[in-house]
């Protein structure tokens, strides 16, 4: 029984349009790995130690004041030593490769495709019954690619939609945990109590990740472990007004102005019609009309349903308290283990999650909960953060009426109208009846909410806000007000802060609020501003196309490039970049965007070679010295200032084929160890992923020294949360740990690390040999910048 719902399982969650067979075999596969290992950890002996272990670990986490002590490593690594006088860790077993849970799958979807019926009467009782399959093969192109889908028929499918069917099946790998997770105490310990869990997420096929990490010694890998620790035991819950708020509109058809997908039934409905009489021409636009059509409903359908899962998620957590375990990518990026609602995710499911913890707001709470609310509405990004105050004392009016009247008429003010009628009822009855007619209509056509929260960027998080203010301003002291809301501090322009700060980068730095500053500097405005400058020279020099660009050059142009120079952009990327934006501008004269992107990226590029020279410096060594690696035979490794090992997985892709009853399958392997470097990949990526793992450091770290705080902390990469009444310890924990992390010898000890790693033979006279040592040495040379000054710097993040 329990198998034969499995399979009904995944037969619902197969879309009407088709899934692809390659990644239904191998999600098929999973599972079974997933529930193998799962019988395996039972049938352990250890599990005994491990639940005696948990319960004891548990009752300390919630013993007041105990979590600022000790570590959560620590006090699992403790009570081991208290009980068992050692380690009580699993044997590590080893996964399954790609190929074995695909080639399983594949067997299994033959065997549903074979088996698995249906009478093809069900919705027309009068034809004679006959068994059809449920599931059927077939080839569709996606892109220019023919792939394998297996589809499910169509009277299956109106069979599911006309049962209503709501019950959704998630494995516990996916969920949020009902209970703190286990701490990570080594690469392979931690996490889901029983579901199998990576410290790393990797590639398909990568193993190289888990290699560096187990050769590492125990105590180099814990202030990583513990910074992963600290945001795993973050409790959370759901917040319940918005909640049933967007259910009340995905029930309702979605709106697609607030992000909530509509159903499969406001899909665009395309007509029918013999094709017989068409001309070839009108055939092939007939033809090209239909996939657009079933391209669109299968989004629509993808969009729903990730919709769906994530709000039925919230819906059955609604009265819990749960957890999200973290793990890390291979550059140390953290990430939530469960992939559908985590705090990482959009707008919409930002604005479901309050911590389980609530503190007293203090003195200067409601002033930060007021600061992030116009934060998210994007509205004074270039003020001041008192201007952002003052502005949201202004507009009191719009917020509370957003937070009482979010979508219609407050129930308080319309039960007050009908209570007046009624005691208007008892002496002009005949006028009463008037009277209530024209107030409901009153009521619901000029009485509606403004919905001011609507028009905000994060509108979710702006209404969620709105109400908490709405909370607090009106308790009977404001400054005793238990808050549970997450209050967040963006990066500014992150990667480039970290660029600044490597090159102490003076002119960048300040572009970037590393220097104190009365408002916000905008770097994106600070290129549009340069680059417009050198266009009014070349323009009084008489060139044609900086005459055209007059009046066009502005942030929004020239703001993608800009960010994406941290992650390697190349000219030819930018350009593309600016094009698009050009294409934008109606007024703009398109016979000339050719020509004028390819002026204005070399300007970009000109501008940011001026403001972070330092910059451009580091990311061209970074990359030439990947490119030697690679060049080499080797790919590139390097090792974090907290002690995390780094390797990139990058390799020219491998490709397995083994034929099925119902089709050849290819499963290609990019990131095989055996496999050459990708020598573009390498190179590319090197800078982006040295700046990432120096941003998930410095994120580390302000992780660690707030659990020193005793304060609630998490983050979104470069955006960290926090209780509104412990921003202010946060932002001075954040500053200090950025300061901490530059003051380090960073590039430096990256020199020395790659000439040990790389150059085994100093003495070899090989040309490439010592080409390759003296680039590692030719360590780009840095500027003046102070890094002492981001401590005062109220826009570093904010």
């Amino acid at each position: 029984m329990e198998q034969y719902r499995n399979m009904l399982q995944t037969l619902s969650k197969i879309p009407p349009t088709g899934e692809s067979f390659l990644l239904l075999s191998q999600d098929v596969g999973m599972k079974i790995y997933n529930r193998f290992s799962i019988r395996r950890q039972l049938q352990g002996s250890h599990m005994d130690r491990i639940r005696s272990l948990y319960n004891e670990y548990v009752q300390l986490l919630s013993k007041e004041g105990q979590i600022s002590c000790l570590l959560p490593r620590e006090l699992w690594e403790n009570s081991e030593h208290e009980k068992f006088g050692g380690s009580c860790s699993p044997r590590v077993h080893s996964t399954w490769p790609r190929s074995l849970l695909v080639q399983l799958g594949t067997h299994l979807v033959e065997l549903m495709v074979q088996t698995i019926k249906l009478k093809n009467n069900m919705f027309s009782p009068r034809s004679e019954p006959k068994l059809i399959p449920v599931l059927y093969h077939m080839y569709s192109f996606r892109s220019t690619r023919q792939i394998g889908l297996i589809k499910p028929h169509p009277i299956y499918s109106q069979m599911l939609l006309d049962a209503g069917e709501t019950l959704l099946t998630f494995e516990t790998s996916v969920m949020p945990m009902r209970c703190p997770p286990l701490p990570w105490t080594s690469p392979h310990f931690g996490a889901y109590l029983l579901s199998p869990s990576k410290l790393m997420r990797s590639g398909e096929g990568a193993v190289q990740h888990q290699l560096l990490l187990e050769k590492s010694s125990p105590g180099q890998l814990f202030p990583v472990l513990d910074s992963l620790n600290q945001l795993g035991i973050c409790a959370w819950r759901i917040n319940k007004p918005v909640l049933d708020i967007i259910v009340s509109i995905f029930n309702d058809k979605g709106s697609e102005k607030l992000d909530i997908p509509p159903p499969l039934s406001e899909a665009p409905a395309f007509p029918l019609q013999n094709t017989g009489s068409l001309s070839s021409w009108d055939k092939l636009s007939y033809q090209k009309e239909q996939a657009r059509c079933r391209k669109k409903a299968a989004e629509m359908y993808s969009l729903r349903m990730d919709a769906l899962y994530k709000l039925s998620i919230a819906n059955h957590l609604r009265d819990q308290i749960f957890w999200f375990p973290h793990n890390m990518d291979f550059r140390g990026r953290t990430y939530p283990c469960p992939p559908y609602f985590n705090h990482l995710g959009s707008d919409v499911t930002r604005a479901l999650l309050l911590f389980a913890e609530g503190r007293p707001l203090g003195p200067n709470g409601l002033d930060w909960l007021k600061t992030h609310l116009i934060n998210l509405t994007g509205l004074k990004k270039k003020n001041s953060l008192q201007e952002r105050k003052q502005y949201a004392e202004e507009i009191m009016d719009d917020i509370l009426d957003s937070a009482d009247r979010p979508l219609t008429v407050s129930l308080y003010y319309l039960l007050d109208y009908f209570y007046i009628a009624y005691l208007f009822i008892g002496c002009h009855f005949s006028y009463s009846i008037a009277y209530l007619f024209i107030g409901c209509h009153f009521f619901f056509f000029f009485s509606q909410g403004r919905k001011w929260w609507m028009e905000a960027d994060e509108p979710w998080q702006t209404l969620a806000c709105c109400m908490e203010v709405a909370n607090a301003s009106r308790s009977p002291d404001p400054t005793k007000y238990i808050s549970h809301f997450p209050v967040h501090q963006d990066g500014s322009c992150n990667g480039l802060q970290h660029y600044a700060a490597l090159g102490r980068d003076e002119i960048g730095a300040k572009s970037v609020n590393l220097m104190p500053s009365e408002t916000p500097q905008d770097v994106y405005s600070g290129v549009a501003q340069q680059v417009e400058g050198f266009r009014q020279i070349d323009a009084k020099k008489g060139i044609k196309i900086a005459q055209v660009l007059e009046g066009f050059i502005g942030r929004k142009v020239v703001k993608q490039t800009v960010m994406t120079v941290v992650y390697g952009v190349t000219r030819y990327g930018g350009r593309l970049q600016i094009e698009k934006r050009l294409r934008e501008m109606d007024s703009f004269p398109q016979e000339y965007v050719w020509e004028a992107s390819h002026y204005l990226v070399q300007q970009v590029f000109s501008s940011l070679k001026e403001m972070f020279s330092g910059t451009r410096s580091i990311q061209h060594w970074l990359t030439e010295s990947a490119r030697m690696i690679s060049k080499s035979g080797n790919t590139v490794e390097w090792v974090t200032p907290l002690g995390l090992p780094i390797i990139q997985p990058y390799h020219r892709s491998k490709s397995v084929m083994f034929h099925s009853n119902l089709q050849t399958v290819h499963v290609t392997n990019k990131n095989d160890a055996n496999a050459r470097p990708d020598t573009m990949k390498q190179k590319n990526a090197f800078p982006p992923n040295f700046i990432h793992s120096l941003d998930s450091t410095h994120m580390m770290l302000t992780a660690l020294h707030c659990h020193r705080h005793g304060i609630t902390f998490v983050s979104v990469h470069d955006c960290f949360w926090t209780h509104a009444d412990t921003v202010d310890i946060m932002n001075k924990v954040c500053r200090e740990q950025f300061v901490s992390l530059h003051s380090q010898p960073i590039l430096q000890h990256l020199s020395q690390f790659l000439i040990e790693k790389y150059c085994h033979n100093a003495q070899s006279h090989n040309p490439e040999n010592l080409k390759m040592l003296n680039l590692f040495r030719d360590v780009p040379e840095t500027g003046s910048f102070d890094l002492e000054h981001v401590k005062d710097s109220t826009y570093f993040f904010s």
